[in-house]
């Protein structure tokens, strides 16, 4: 190893003996909410997919529309086409804004966006469980005032923006709609009561919710109702949609500050027009069937009610495809995806730094192309890894983080 870089494989080593070096593993998705890895087929409820779009036909049938496989440029050189225009025009559409803007990922919609807004004298306001990239966001507005509440705490939120009540800035509030490690959902009424009392700016993340929750599939926003008190809207292609990039809506003014000043936009090569095109499809496929959302639910509640029994306590306020199961040691954790993927079930380990020490955890993620039999699947393997693994002791949820 060059002796300049040398110190990696002492990190590594140290990485190694806390068993959280991680290292990518080949896995193919197949139809139906199922994938293969190491030369099986498994169950797969480690995919983001929740509605299976990712592998549905009408979606490559929709790339052979598309003439060039990349966009050549940045947005506001050469890079934007007829495909991303249609693709912001659907989002638009679909979230019932006036305008929309295509990036690249969701990580770089929340990076780019938050540094945008906060240019200038500004202060941030963000739960202490949003994502990193929303984290990273922050950090980067090197101008920017840092003030973190407590996860879902409205109330600690206000007495913040109280104490902040003289001071001449913007001020931004952030938040996820769902987060994802522990599939609880943010008290979204109580925050847009609070911005509106306070004069702050609403950043919401719903990428564990677009395509999923509300009556329209535009996530929690819409479903509690408070969509037209949201000023930014942040979106991801990657998950429910099935595609890649990310995207924000919201009023033209917003969108058009967010050309002229999110870097992570302007500076990328844009976005391929066939994720455009496969992300278009995907928007009209949620759109007319609305089956795929309302599955959801039914398998939430098995598998609850079923963890609940074994005397797990997962958040009450889960309404989305997410579901945590607590196992505290990172051995342990492994020990039982280990065992799940020998059942036939691939359900992810996930350990800090994704989640705070002491709470690694299974991350059970459903998905509408879940047939009942491999739901089922799913309950009878929980049943005996968890009672097995837990020798009479029930585990109990705790906040995660994702700060470092």
């Amino acid at each position: 190893m060059h002796p300049a870089i040398a110190w990696i494989a002492d990190e590594l080593a140290a990485l190694d003996a806390g068993h959280l070096r991680r290292a990518v593993r080949s896995i193919t998705p197949l139809l139906g909410g199922r994938c293969h890895l190491n030369g099986r087929e498994l169950v797969n409820f480690g995919s983001n997919d929740y509605l299976g779009l990712a592998s549905d036909p009408r979606l490559i049938e929709a790339v052979a529309e598309v003439s060039n496989a990349g966009s050549g440029a940045s947005p506001l050189v050469t890079g934007y086409g007829p495909w991303h225009d249609r693709l912001e025009a659907a989002l638009a559409a679909f979230e019932g804004t006036a305008a929309a803007i295509v990036f690249p990922s969701g990580y770089a919609a929340n990076l780019g966006t938050v540094a945008a807004l906060a240019d200038g004298a500004c202060s941030i306001y963000f739960d202490r469980l949003i994502h990193a990239s929303l984290v990273d966001g922050a950090r980067s507005a090197r101008s920017a005032r840092l003030q973190v509440f407590p996860h879902n705490d409205a109330s600690a939120l206000r007495e913040l923006l109280q104490k902040d009540a003289g001071r001449l800035e913007k001020k931004l509030v952030l938040t996820d709609s769902i987060f994802s490690m522990d599939g609880d959902v943010a008290p979204l009424v109580e925050l847009c009561d609070i911005c509106d009392e306070m004069g702050a700016m609403l950043l919401v993340d719903e990428a564990h919710a677009t395509g999923v929750l509300g009556a329209g599939g535009r996530g929690v926003c819409e479903l509690l109702g408070v969509e037209h008190r949201v000023p930014i809207r942040v979106g991801t292609l990657s998950k429910a949609i099935g595609v890649q990039g990310g995207f924000v809506v919201g009023e033209r003014s917003l969108i058009d500050w967010l050309r002229n000043r999110a870097r992570t936009q302007f500076f990328s090569t844009a976005l391929s027009p066939v994720l455009c095109a496969a992300s278009v499809q995907s928007l009209e496929i949620i759109r007319e069937e609305p089956w795929r959302r309302e599955r959801i639910p039914q398998m939430r509640d098995r598998v609850l009610n079923v963890l609940h029994e074994l005397g797990f306590t997962p958040p009450h306020s889960i309404i989305g495809p997410n579901i945590p199961v607590v196992l505290g040691e990172v051995d342990r954790v492994l020990e039982a995806s280990r065992l799940l993927e020998q059942a036939g079930l691939f359900v992810p380990a996930i350990r800090p730094p994704s989640v705070k020490e002491g709470t690694a955890r299974l991350r059970i993620s459903l998905n509408a192309a879940h047939d009942d039999d491999a739901v089922q699947r799913l309950i009878d393997g929980l049943r005996r890894v968890l009672v097995a693994g837990t020798d009479g002791r029930a585990a109990h949820a705790t906040e995660s983080s994702t700060l470092t």
